[in-house]
């Protein structure tokens, strides 16, 4: 087999054929095309897939797999420190080009860095696309040219850019290159990876509400553009109603492309299949712009999910307490709509994001626990984990990122609840417990006369905890470590 026989494709977080440049790159030269992904824990600094979003790997590689033979192709899987085995595959497949979708943080562009080194070192040409954002974060910039902060010029700058892209087809046939056989020692199957859970089985609620893969992701973003899109604008903020797109974990492991959402989302209102309003499209597509402006902070900041934006909140007295954050993780605070969105969590491996900032307000402002203590936690639990969107959006809550909630917004859990779940659809689902507790005291059930709890099954501090911190104090505490905070760093 010569050098210019082989194209090698090397997959990441872009698990989808439809839209995928690096794949649309390799086909198009018109040589065999030989497909891996690299499962790499050994790269220095990368962070390893929480439990959660390695369930989810495991079925968007199967999916992908599937595709990718059904137009002629493969995937092979590997495991091992990516920076050694895709130099040595490529030797040894008889590659002349390496091509795959840019990654964003430190770690992983420092380890695409040495594998471009070593390619071209070797004579074999490597290169890099852009296949996760609209915008990358080095071309979106002031009129100055410096960084942007704050996320409405931000936004502006990136609109003014024009439209995306349109996306690209679908290869409608792979040339497969045959895998070296002196490697087959080097090759794992999916099941070999120890992705998914089996003793115990914690994942039966995931499977029950997602459809991994590229089909399903399609799927969910048809249905969320002619049905569900119309009142996004003021839905998005119910959680007991199908109002949100529920693409993150998809687009998360690159099953859809960010411009297949973009332009189905213009495209559903302009025909007419969708009655969405300009205020729902744009609300939509705004919502794609926060997860741009995300990794544009962790492009210039490497250590999102560990050091403060904000410098000054270095000092700030967070409190350990292991039995309030345990009581946070099982939705055992006493507060209905917090404890619904960690149960949710817990169940499904997501959360609606009005119930996120909620239940983030509470553990940050409420209990002093340190932000990254819940970052950690949503990382290991949440199918769309992402290392920009994950830790950006804590940080926003916690008033300590970039263009953040203030930290003196602190949310009431009790309006908070009243107001996104009225009629108590959501809590009653996650929390079953209170099912029978009037609307007017669902979300304050230690309120209600005993004899009511009485008759509705509900037995404060047995089947359904009771506050496990006061409103008003915890509010005012809050406050207190944050006044004693800002004259030190003034």
């Amino acid at each position: 087999m010569t050098a210019s026989h082989v194209t090698l494709v090397w997959f990441r977080d872009d698990l989808r054929i439809a839209d995928n440049p690096a794949l649309h790159d390799a086909v198009s030269r018109g040589a065999p095309v030989l497909c891996i992904y690299v499962f790499d824990e050994e790269s220095p600094g990368l962070r390893p897939l929480g439990g959660a979003a390695r369930w989810w790997l495991a079925g968007s590689l199967r999916a992908l797999r599937d595709s990718l033979r059904g137009k002629g192709g493969d995937l092979v899987l590997l495991r091992g420190d990516a920076r050694a085995l895709v130099p040595r595959v490529a030797r040894q497949a008889g590659a002349s080009h390496v091509v795959w979708s840019r990654r964003y943080g430190t770690a992983e562009q420092a380890a695409d860095a040495a594998i471009k080194a070593a390619l071209r070192a070797g004579g074999i040409e490597a290169s890099s696309v852009n296949s996760h954002l609209l915008n990358e974060p080095w071309t979106v910039s002031s009129k100055a040219g410096e960084p942007l902060k704050v996320f409405t010029p931000y936004w502006r700058a990136a609109l003014a850019k024009g439209s995306p892209d349109v996306p690209l087809p679908t290869p409608s046939q792979i040339n497969a290159a045959a895998w070296p056989a002196d490697l087959d020692d080097l090759r794992c199957e999916i099941g070999t990876l120890g992705l998914e859970p089996h003793a115990p089985d914690w994942a039966g609620g995931m499977r029950a509400e997602w459809t991994r893969g590229e089909a399903g992701a399609r799927e969910r973003l048809e249905r969320f553009v002619r049905h569900n899109m119309a009142g996004y604008a003021e839905g998005r903020n119910r959680p007991d109603l199908p109002s949100t797109s529920k693409l993150s974990p998809h687009l998360r492991f690159g099953e859809i492309s960010i411009r297949q959402c973009w332009h189905a989302a213009l495209q559903a209102q302009a025909s007419g299949e969708s009655a969405a309003s300009a205020a729902d499209v744009e609300t939509f597509l705004k919502e794609l712009g926060w997860r741009e402006f995300s990794y544009y902070l962790l492009h210039s900041n490497p250590d999102l999910a560990r050091r403060n934006y904000t410098r000054r909140f270095d000092a700030f007295p967070w409190r350990e307490n292991p039995d309030a954050l345990k009581a946070w993780q099982r939705g055992r605070t006493g507060y209905p709509i917090v404890d619904a969105g960690m149960r949710e969590l817990y169940a499904t491996g997501w959360m609606h994001n009005r119930v996120r900032m909620i239940v983030a307000s509470f553990l940050i402002k409420h209990l002093l626990v340190d932000w990254r203590r819940g970052e950690e936690w949503f990382w290991a639990t949440l199918v769309d984990a992402d290392p920009a969107s994950n830790a950006a959006s804590w940080q926003w809550v916690a008033g300590t990122g970039a263009d953040s909630a203030p930290f003196f917004r602190i949310f009431n859990p009790i309006i908070q609840g009243e107001k996104f779940d009225p009629d108590g659809g959501y809590v009653r689902r996650w929390v079953p417990e209170l099912a029978r507790v009037p609307n007017s005291l669902l979300h304050k059930p230690w309120t209600a006369p005993t004899p009511l709890l009485e008759a509705a099954g509900v037995r404060l501090g047995q089947c359904y905890p009771r506050p496990i911190v006061e409103h008003e104090m915890a509010r005012d505490r809050a406050l207190a470590a944050f006044r004693a905070l800002a004259p030190a760093a003034s």
